[in-house]
């Protein structure tokens, strides 16, 4: 999922890189790569005033979850024969040489599955295992989440692969100008299929999320495998198509806000943000659910397991911690954090409230068959022709 995050303001980590601490190359580190805007940069002070010993703590902000499964990647590519041989072996940092040196990466937990395939990554902690203090204080449908088994997929009995300190949701957003017209607002994805909408809606360039709504209108999972067994899922597809004036994984705010579209799908770490600066826009949590995304810690393999990191994780599942990351960067939190109304913008409280009902109806995109992959990624091709 090509999900990007808002550049969120002095509050949140913005310099292109954020140090605590000084002393010299012996002296302990905590290297963090994590997406930009995830976490505010006062939480990284607290945490290094909290360490009883010197650190020195290097937090680099990445723009793009896409950008870090990248670099997850580059980190464990060998190098080719033909290197091994001849003057390359002279080239200090020749392609293929490259070795992790962080001792946490932000991970989508979209991407999770193909981490662990891929070997890009390693287990946090064995399922009976305790490094992690705070583990205890997370929901099971965190644990699930994140408890995989060798292949990447979900396993009660597997190990715990990643860490989750915030979440968000794909959401309607709206022009509540436009929409004032019409006399009505959307509560539900049945509202994209309304009279009045042709060629006035942009929805995310996404197959899941795309297909997943619709089967969602239709009373069924996003995790939904078998496409062909679903009647009228095509029908459904091609109506809405005619409802859409473009697709977009990344600029479907921008005309949102000068009037080209009049309700948009995307990603709460755009929607959110946004919300504070323009007053003429709105956003909702479809009734029936929708599909919900987690930025998670994962450790890089081949990296020796710090005790320093763990102690980062845990951190930011305190709960007064987590407060901080859901308020500051307007994001949800996997940890019971006691938000009140008056710790953030109105616009932004009914979408950070986490509605218990609307919450159990929401999926995480999970990992599918490769065959079903090919029916989605298919279908969407279609109908979009």
């Amino acid at each position: 999922m090509d999900r990007r995050t808002f550049l969120l303001g002095s509050s949140t980590l913005a310099l292109s890189q954020l140090l605590f601490g000084c002393g010299g190359n012996k002296q302990t580190q905590l290297k963090v790569q994590l997406l930009k805007g995830s976490i505010p940069g006062q939480v990284v002070n607290q945490f290094h005033k909290g360490l009883q010993r010197q650190v020195q703590l290097k937090f680099t902000p990445v723009e793009q979850i896409q950008d870090l499964f990248q670099q997850l990647q580059n980190w464990q590519q060998k190098p080719k024969a033909t290197d091994e041989q001849g003057w390359s072996r002279f080239i200090p940092f020749r392609q293929g040489q490259k070795t992790a040196d962080v001792d946490l990466v932000t991970l989508g937990d979209y991407w999770l599955k193909a981490a662990i395939e891929q070997k890009l990554i390693q287990p946090l902690q064995e399922l009976e295992g305790n490094q992690l203090k705070q583990w205890s204080a997370l929901d099971e449908r965190w644990k699930k989440l994140v408890m995989r088994n060798d292949q990447g997929n979900l396993d009660t009995k597997g190990k715990v692969w990643g860490a989750p300190y915030r979440w968000g949701s794909t959401v309607i957003v709206y022009n509540r100008d436009k929409l004032r017209k019409l006399g009505w607002t959307p509560k539900d994805w049945s509202d994209l299929w309304r009279d009045g909408m042709q060629q006035h809606i942009s929805l995310l360039d996404q197959p899941r999320e795309v297909i997943g709504l619709v089967l969602k209108k239709l009373g069924k999972s996003y995790n939904t495998e078998n496409l062909e067994q679903v009647p009228d899922l095509e029908k459904e597809l091609q109506t809405l198509n005619q409802q859409v004036k473009f697709y977009s994984s990344n600029n479907y705010l921008e005309p949102l806000i000068m009037g080209d579209t009049w309700l948009a799908v995307g990603w709460s770490s755009d929607v959110l943000p946004a919300l504070g600066r323009y007053p003429e826009l709105a956003a909702v949590i479809p009734q029936s659910g929708t599909a919900i995304w987690a930025d998670l810690w994962v450790r890089p393999a081949g990296i020796i397991t710090s005790t320093l990191s763990d102690q980062w994780i845990d951190f930011c599942w305190q709960s007064s911690t987590a407060k901080q990351i859901s308020v500051l960067t307007k994001s949800n939190s996997p940890i019971s954090t006691n938000i009140a109304a008056s710790d953030i913008q109105e616009p932004l409280w009914s979408l950070l409230e986490s509605d218990g009902e609307v919450f159990n109806k929401s999926e995480f995109l999970l990992p599918l068959p490769p065959s079903a992959i090919k029916q989605y990624e298919s279908l969407f091709a279609k109908i979009k022709v």
